[in-house]
């Protein structure tokens, strides 16, 4: 393992410090104007923030369109039609899957992020098509970042026949963590999606990711289901909802007995910062994991996102109508620490200061990025920034730093 120190650096925008990384952590925090040691980096702070990389933990690097020319959004109305639309055009792309997964990735971490969980559409007609280009963007990047991979049944598991099938497929060759979606509406027999969905996870011993973009009761009605699964079959810690906008809609009397039972099970929670934001500082006071990501990038369901973490986070405050500087930082955790508590790697953060990621014996995956504040970073968007993952700077000025 190299060694490294940053040099005059201002974790999360306190005061400036000498930081010592060996062993792919933080291995201390010392004054400004420290001596190197024997063989050691030294990375040129000049003053800028130090913060815990991004984790992206709901991205779909298998549908982007990032560095391709702009196309005009031909989608329909709905998960199904967005899905039809996606599934007539995903194939006609420029250039091949494999090499728009493995780009996207590299803009991602270029960008600031270092950790990454990716679905991977599974279904009658890409069958693992997708799959294994997200596989090989994984592969392609291993030594900038830490990628897991949903196996995600887009179109459900039971309107189309070998779908379940092509699922566990999917887990057999490589996949980490069984996806979901719309137990209710897209399937329209929740019990039988959950059923197949839980007892797959159980065959793997793998984790799961479950889309909800159902509405207010609806969703409500699944969220319930997948607490009575999660407990039954012992899966605390190992349950993700993504999205789930529609539980937010709920009266503060329905939402709170679900997150108090989320925080009972230790359920996740995965959002890409919608129109109508999730509670982020009732989940925080109750101790849920949550996490931020970009969903598609500039693809066949939306224009949106461009491989910038930072923007999102922007996404994130001004979506939540979130103006005092503590509440902006804690989009910014969220979106480092949090996704990372999301994957595993990190504890969840203790309510909505918390500010962890940079302190003795934290993992060196970090980011240099400038701004006089972190609220200031936030907003000013700048590109002035490094990425280290490992201790190793994998990227600088928006560039990927090493072998292609």
């Amino acid at each position: 393992m190299s060694a490294a120190l940053l040099r005059d650096v201002r974790p999360w925008g306190g005061e400036p410090a000498d930081v010592r990384l060996k062993e792919g952590t933080i291995s201390a925090i010392l004054p400004t104007g420290t001596t190197p040691e024997a063989g050691e980096t030294v990375i040129d702070g000049r003053g800028r923030i130090l913060l815990p990389s991004f984790a992206d933990v709901h991205v779909h690097l298998d549908s982007t369109r990032i560095g391709l020319p702009f196309r005009p959004h031909t989608g329909r109305p709905g998960v199904w039609g967005m899905m039809l639309n996606d599934r007539v055009n995903w194939r006609e792309a420029e250039v091949p899957m494999e090499e728009r997964t493995s780009g996207t990735l590299a803009r991602m971490i270029a960008h600031g992020t270092t950790s990454a969980r990716s679905y991977a559409q599974v279904d009658v007609d890409a069958r693992l098509e997708r799959l294994e280009a997200v596989l090989a963007a994984k592969e392609r990047h291993r030594e900038r970042a830490t990628v897991e991979v949903i196996a995600f049944p887009q179109a459900g598991l039971l309107r189309e026949e070998g779908s379940f099938e092509l699922l566990e497929e999917a887990m057999r060759s490589g996949a980490d963590v069984v996806g979901g979606i719309d137990p209710c509406q897209l399937d329209r027999d929740p019990a039988r999606h959950l059923d197949l969905v839980f007892g797959l996870a159980e065959r793997y011993d793998a984790p799961i990711d479950i889309h909800l973009h159902e509405p207010d009761q609806l969703a409500r009605f699944s969220a319930e289901l997948i607490v009575e699964r999660t407990r039954a079959l012992g899966m605390t810690g190992r349950v993700t909802i993504s999205h789930g906008y529609g539980l937010a809609e709920l009266p503060r009397e329905q939402l709170l007995p679900l997150v108090e039972q989320f925080a009972e099970l230790d359920i996740a929670w995965a959002t890409i910062a919608p129109a109508k934001p999730l509670p982020t500082l009732l989940l925080a006071e109750h101790g849920i994991r949550v996490g931020l990501g970009e969903d598609g990038q500039r693809d066949y369901w939306s224009p949106y996102g461009n491989a910038d973490m930072l923007d999102r986070t922007w996404q994130l405050a001004f979506t939540n109508g979130f103006r005092r500087d503590e509440d902006i930082e804690h989009c910014m955790a969220i979106a480092t620490v949090g996704g990372r508590s999301v994957l595993g790697t990190s504890p969840a953060l203790q309510g909505s200061l918390d500010r962890p990621g940079v302190s003795v014996g934290d993992r060196a995956d970090l980011q240099l990025i400038a701004g006089e504040t972190v609220t200031s970073a936030v907003m000013d968007r700048l590109p002035d920034r490094t990425v280290v993952f490992g201790g190793v700077v994998v990227a600088d000025a928006l560039e990927l730093v090493g072998p292609a």
